[in-house]
């Protein structure tokens, strides 16, 4: 959901033509790539001036931003980059602090604990791809009246994209639930695999209810590809990987290439040469055309997209900061329950809610937006999973479980919710 890039020392600077099928090939059977003493910087931007300097640095090809999270932009640096970025900062009399001293660190402590696990399949490690494969065969397997496999289409490497329906009764209304539509953040296939473990397996009267009331149709991994390849070579790594016609660009990001009005001159003009950039390839991302055409729309009541990082749940629409839904009190007052649901969890945990324009920033071609317009599923939202910025896209997995108990919650809420507004 972010508007950012990262430009790493591995960028090939490469033109079009001839060196496309080099770089393709480089891409694909490169080394691991490691952030040995990379950096995450929380930048304080607390005047309007502050922000206008920090924009203008986003254009250019030099920093990594991340997330801006209540006037605080997080940004990645390699060593050089911070050298480059203090003096500007001095100049603009912008304060930072040092979130993570390095990075790599934290990545290489969440490998070894995934290794030492073995193959049980838990909710204290993050998963594979093939881990998380596994278990849905096997829930499959133990719940056969109630659970239907669908796959959607296969990934541009092959992979089948896969997901599950839980229906429990004929007649109920559906909510559709994707996950990990963006590679790094893997925190939303963890929630995502728990929550299908409970709906099936918990004893819990308000699980019980949720699950046998509701149809759920669920895609724990929608990015199989980049997905794999945030394991294998590149933490990071965001988008999918299918080439496009600018070989220092592979992949899409397969969140802004939904078919909707939203997507402005801004978007376009602000696109970098930059791997992990979004990229606007309308019209032509094969997860997408695959997705478009499940043909469910109808029992759809409800669309969730589980992301990180930020604490939010946000709904229609992106493409505007003023502009809002005819039924916008209703989608408030629904996230608002899920809200106080995830703070009575007592951990401690806030989130904001809104409308993505109005309460983060500009976001064209999400699929809350396009489900919402497009297929006329009038409440959808974006749930953006912990943190706030103290380890981001690497949120260390002791994590996990607290953040799966609270979507549970918020699950549960917004089910009684929507259902009393009679959208479910």
């Amino acid at each position: 959901m972010n508007q950012f890039v990262f430009k790493t020392e591995r960028e090939m600077k490469c033109s079009l033509g001839a060196l496309f099928v080099i770089c393709f090939i480089s891409s694909v059977y490169a080394e691991k790539v490691r952030y040995d003493n990379y950096k995450i910087l929380n930048l304080k931007l607390n005047n309007l001036d502050k922000v206008a300097f920090i924009d203008k640095l986003k254009k250019l090809p030099a920093f990594s931003f991340l997330r801006n999270i209540e006037h605080n932009q997080d940004v990645l640096l390699a060593p050089k980059e911070l050298q480059k970025l203090a003096p500007l900062l001095k100049k603009a009399n912008i304060s930072s602090e040092i979130l993570i001293d390095n990075i790599q660190e934290i990545i290489d402590d969440e490998e070894v604990k995934t290794k030492a696990a073995g193959d049980t399949f838990t909710w204290d490690r993050y998963q594979s791809y093939e881990s998380i494969q596994k278990f849905i065969d096997g829930i499959i397997e133990d719940h056969p009246d109630v659970v239907t496999p669908f796959v959607i289409g296969k990934s541009y490497e092959g992979r089948e994209i896969r997901g599950i329906k839980i229906s429990y009764k004929e007649g109920n209304r559906g909510i559709f639930l994707e996950s990990n539509i963006h590679a790094r953040e893997w925190i939303t296939s963890a929630t995502c695999t728990y929550f299908i473990n409970e709906l099936v397996n918990s004893e819990d009267p308000d699980i019980r209810y949720i699950a046998e009331n509701v149809d759920w149709y669920i895609i724990p991994v929608f990015n199989v590809d980049g997905f794999v390849y945030s394991h294998e070579k590149d933490r990071l790594w965001r988008k999918t990987r299918q080439p496009n016609t600018n070989p220092e660009c592979p992949g899409a990001d397969p969140n802004r290439n939904f078919d909707h009005t939203g997507i402005t001159m801004k978007d376009l003009q602000e696109i970098h040469v930059m791997k992990h950039l979004e990229v606007f390839l309308l019209f032509l991302n094969p997860n997408v055309k695959l997705f478009l055409i499940i043909g469910i729309k109808d029992k759809i009541g409800v669309y969730l997209a589980y992301h990180s990082y930020g604490q939010y749940i946000l709904s229609p629409y992106g493409h505007s900061k003023t502009e809002f839904p005819p039924n916008y009190n209703d989608i408030q007052e629904i996230a608002k329950s899920s809200y106080d649901a995830i703070l009575a969890q007592g951990y401690g945990t806030t989130y904001r809610y809104g409308s993505t324009g109005s309460v983060l920033y500009i976001a064209s071609g999400s699929s809350v937006d396009y489900t919402y317009n497009e297929l006329d599923i009038k409440i959808g939202y974006t749930f953006e999973f912990r943190d706030q910025g103290r380890y981001g896209f690497v949120l260390p997995s002791i994590n996990i479980l607290p953040n799966c108990q609270e979507t549970v919650a918020a699950m549960i809420a917004l089910v009684k919710k929507a259902q009393e507004l009679s959208y479910l």
